[in-house]
């Protein structure tokens, strides 16, 4: 799990290993730009989801 901070410099969004994998990807990368949507999960904290990476 970690953290991505979105360019308007609103709260960070956690993310977790589980979105990164469905995304089609192994790892994510300090500095990488990502497209992402934030959606509340059950626990009713927010997540990144829907990763892709960013042109």
């Amino acid at each position: 799990f970690g953290f991505i901070q979105p360019d308007d410099g609103s709260g960070d969004s956690f993310v977790h290993i589980t979105a990164v994998q469905a995304a089609g990807m192994t790892t994510l990368q300090k500095e990488q730009r990502l497209n992402y949507e934030v959606e509340v999960g059950k626990n009713g904290k927010a997540a990144a989801v829907n990763l892709s990476a960013a042109d």
